[in-house]
């Protein structure tokens, strides 16, 4: 009994392997299966052919992620165009516009879906009307790490920019804050993943100190350029952005910051693909 006992002890003392998984976002430009002249879509949009699905999913399969914060899908129906349902499940807010945030979540993972953050949506009657924000929460290996996709008001790009633009932008940013400060209080791990269609040129940035004032956070593509659609002139500012906080902020993978470009270089295909490209990171959950 003795050397299984001795056995037994080295087991138990070896620590057990942190899990790690691979957190995205994507932007896929008006991804929806509705015809050209529906009423819903604008109406100078470039229509997708048949083999820019094809195209994306491809990408979704270089992509490889493990979850996957979506902006402007129109649901499962057209998430499941790009990603394979047999491996992702897919969480949309409980809302009919064109332009949704979402998740798509390796069936791996446990997902539970939380009440969508309804007051980003600031004219939920418009045509066009702003996006919710999709709450979920992701098991990994009994942690539990909570992450909301957003698409915030376009418009007011720059800390100089003013306007009605940038008077909605704030409003969204109180609200996204208000969030961050309900998480830290219960000390949860967690992550803002999304377009918000702002370029954090440093702290002084009025949305970023919000955010920053809520909960200390980690801007995980800080300080770094964006090579998407990138010209001789070299990469541009995010706008897309993911930020990590609580426990997750130690989480994540140094230098694991990754961008996917497009092989397409021609700039029609920019339309018919997405103006945005997959933005990840990995994190180690300890």
């Amino acid at each position: 009994m003795r050397p299984f006992l001795i056995v037994l002890a080295l087991l138990l003392a070896v620590p057990s392997q942190a899990a790690e998984i691979k957190l995205a976002t994507w932007n896929i430009a008006w991804l929806t299966l509705r015809s050209p002249n529906d009423p819903a879509l604008p109406r100078d949009l470039t229509p997708r052919q048949p083999g820019d699905f094809t195209r994306l999913a491809e990408y979704a399969r270089r992509l490889d992620a493990d979850v996957i914060a979506l902006q402007e899908v129109d649901g499962p129906e057209a998430a499941a165009r790009i990603f394979d349902p047999r491996d992702y499940t897919f969480l949309f807010p409980d809302e009919r516009d064109v332009q949704r945030t979402g998740f798509a979540v390796r069936r791996t993972l446990r997902a539970i879906r939380n009440a969508d953050l309804e007051e980003l949506d600031l004219n939920p009657t418009a045509r066009f009307s702003l996006r919710r924000g999709t709450d979920i929460t992701v098991e990994v290996e009994g942690r539990m790490l909570r992450l909301l996709s957003v698409h915030l008001k376009a418009g007011c790009r720059e800390a100089s920019d003013r306007g009605r633009d940038c008077e909605t932008l704030m409003q969204q940013s109180t609200v996204l804050a208000g969030w961050v400060a309900q998480r830290r209080q219960e000390g949860a791990a967690f992550a803002i993943l999304g377009d918000f269609n702002r370029r954090f040129a440093g702290p002084g940035d009025e949305v970023l100190a919000g955010l920053n004032a809520a909960a200390p956070l980690t801007r995980a593509n800080e300080g770094v350029s964006n090579p998407c659609w990138s010209d001789p002139r070299g990469g541009r500012p995010f706008i897309e952005h993911i930020f990590l906080g609580g426990a997750a902020r130690s989480w994540m993978i140094r230098n694991s910051l990754r961008v996917m470009v497009y092989a397409e270089r021609d700039p029609v295909m920019r339309d018919r693909l997405s103006d945005h490209c997959p933005v990840s990171i990995r994190l180690r959950i300890d």
